[in-house]
């Protein structure tokens, strides 16, 4: 192994940084004053190899401290962590929210996905940088998951501690104030407004959402929390398993893949230890149902994973929560912390002898990582790319171990169905698609938010509860890797398989509206800008084909007739090879949205 430390060092603040991650270097192997018994033998090296996954933590510390990362911070953390620095690098640079280049203590990065362009993103950005100095730097950004708020704005200064502030939906003088003075900016309003739903006794997945003081774990448990947990010891592992597969739980993300039958897998290797990984890398534009829940009642979160962990039998869990989500990543550190300090996570939870914790890590802007190998490969302190499959998670999964990954809303299904019984769960929905589901609407609708329905509610359903707008054109279900659908079909049942015959795809819940007044070829667009940006670039069809795909509309933009014609065929064909050969889903459904619009919606005709 290579190593090629450079020469320069670190500053005093990307030194403590490091050090208050990491703790203080023992011998100039890691990055100490050399002494004479440093020169006989090397120390240290072993176990900091074995610390490699704390590369991600430890760039995290740097930028949250410095706002970049410079070549003496990094060379500084990869000699802590004896990892080559040309690796490090790498990962340094594969996601949006690190620099390796100078730049302002303070960033704002302003969203420009699809609910926020249709909101005004571009007049916004305008507006922002027309008023901000040379202090803050003003960042273009992928989907901030604050579509019911759009348009959105995130500042970022750093410190010790690092400070954040919203502005959403953001106006420029509430952007240029989050950007200029953090702590003077508004605080974020309730969870309870992205919920039109709040306080509805029918409600199963988000009823304590506005209910319960989600900072309070008394307050939880007098609203019926940890009962699941309770339940869960007396089945046992196997009888919990049993539940949640004759329940008919899939997975919620989008792949619809039976729970059960993903737990009584990990469940059964010999191999150990497990583990149980929580997808909150929720990064699809048009989605933020996990946010909310996490926000709004976030022990919820603690207790299904700590009963997920008991079935399958790992001892450890894993919460990967996307970097922009701050308050959220505050709200279930402060669970995560109260839990512990009352029993009901560490060494023997509630006296039953099962030992389970959880650990927080913050992803830092990498749609791809969603993917649930690219995923583990971030855990480990690799670049989030994807791997190949066989073999399968159930096998050698994070750290080369059984691992289960499921997303939020497909955990906290968990404590509905032992808290009903199987049964009465699978009574919910359809015979296929069972149990409740959450839909992020946004877009051209009076009430964004997140809405529960049972499965097999009509498209039409769902936007009338939201206030579908007059003149609606066309509908986005899916987000960015889903399909459009066109004005004359909101009798779509919404279910996985419902969606499918419909020649659509229900994804994670996304449901974005748009009307009239939304220029829908600018939002094909930035639908293959940002496939093109999230592209991990290990795979040559979406490698390629993402940029090709975005050139070929940027012509049709400019053309009519046999020439754009031209470019409809070129997009068809590069899209079926992405399609049909890349690595993961990204790639692979890359194409689905233009596709659809123009087959459905009849865009460039």
């Amino acid at each position: 192994m290579d190593l090629h430390f450079g020469a320069g060092g670190p500053t005093d603040d990307e030194r403590a940084a490091v050090d208050e991650l990491l703790g203080p270097p023992t011998s100039s192997w890691e990055g100490a004053d050399r002494r004479d018994a440093d020169l006989r033998w090397a120390r240290g090296g072993r176990a900091a190899r074995g610390r490699r996954h704390l590369l991600l933590p430890g760039l995290h510390a740097i930028n949250d401290r410095v706002g970049w990362i410079s070549a003496g911070a990094l060379t500084y953390l990869c000699r802590r962590l004896t990892v080559p620095p040309a690796e490090a690098y790498g990962v340094a640079t594969f996601y949006a929210m690190f620099s390796v280049e100078p730049r302002p203590a303070t960033v704002l990065r302003v969203c420009t996905d699809l609910a926020c362009a249709a909101a005004g993103a571009s007049d916004l950005c305008a507006g922002i940088e027309s008023r901000l100095g040379r202090g803050v730097q003003v960042e273009r950004s992928a989907c901030l998951g604050l579509c019911e708020r759009a348009p959105a704005a995130l500042a970022i200064k750093a410190g010790d501690p690092v400070r954040t502030a919203v502005s959403a939906p953001a106006t420029v003088q509430e952007a240029v104030l989050a950007a200029s003075s953090p702590d003077s900016a508004p605080e974020e309003p309730s969870p309870t407004t992205a919920v039109p739903q709040a306080g509805d006794p029918s409600l199963t997945l988000l009823r304590r959402v506005g209910v319960v003081d989600p900072s309070s774990l008394d307050d939880y448990r007098a609203h019926g929390g940890y009962a699941a947990l309770r339940r869960a010891f007396e089945l046992g592992p196997a009888g919990v398993i049993r539940e949640v597969t004759d329940s008919g739980l899939v997975g919620r993300g989008g792949a619809a893949f039976p729970t059960g039958r993903t737990w009584q897998a990990v469940a059964s290797q010999p191999d150990h230890p497990h583990h149980l990984v929580c997808n909150a890398n929720e990064s699809e534009p048009g989605a933020f149902k996990d946010r909310v829940i996490m926000e709004g009642d976030p022990y919820a979160l603690v207790e299904a994973m700590t009963v997920a962990a008991y079935a399958i039998g790992a001892h450890r869990g894993h919460l990967y929560l996307r970097g922009e989500y701050s308050r959220a990543a505050h709200r279930m550190q402060h669970a995560v912390d109260q839990a512990r300090a009352r029993g009901l996570l560490g060494d023997d939870i509630l006296g039953r002898g099962h030992a389970f914790d959880i650990e927080i890590r913050r992803g830092a802007g990498a749609y791809v990582c969603g993917e649930e190998t690219a995923l583990f490969r971030s855990l480990e302190g690799h670049r989030g790319e994807p791997r190949e499959k066989p073999p399968f998670p159930g096998e050698t999964g994070l750290f080369g171990r059984p691992t289960v990954a499921n997303n939020v809303e497909t955990l906290v299904n968990v404590l509905p169905i032992l808290a009903m019984g199987a049964p009465a769960y699978a009574m919910i929905g359809t015979e296929r698609s069972t149990g409740p589901k959450l839909f992020c609407v946004s877009g051209s609708v009076d009430r964004p938010g997140v809405y529960e329905l049972p499965f097999g509610a009509t498209l039409g359903e769902v936007l009338r509860l939201a206030g579908v707008r007059d003149g609606l054109r066309a509908v986005l279900l899916g987000g960015a890797a889903g399909s459009f659908v066109g004005p004359d079909e909101l009798d779509i049942p919404l279910t996985f398989e419902g969606t499918r015959e419909a020649g659509a795809t229900l994804g994670s819940g996304v449901v974005m509206a748009f009307d009239d007044t939304v220029p829908l070829p600018r939002l094909l667009l930035r639908i293959a800008e940002f496939f093109r940006a999230e592209s991990c670039g290990l795979c040559v069809p979406c490698r390629v084909g993402t940029v090709r795909q975005e050139e070929a509309l940027h012509r049709i933009g400019e053309r009519t007739g046999a020439a754009a014609a031209d470019d409809i065929a070129l997009l068809r064909e590069v899209g079926r090879a992405m399609r049909d050969a890349s690595a993961c889903g990204l790639g692979q459904n890359a194409w689905n949205a233009v596709e659809s619009a123009v087959d459905r919606l009849g865009m460039y005709g």
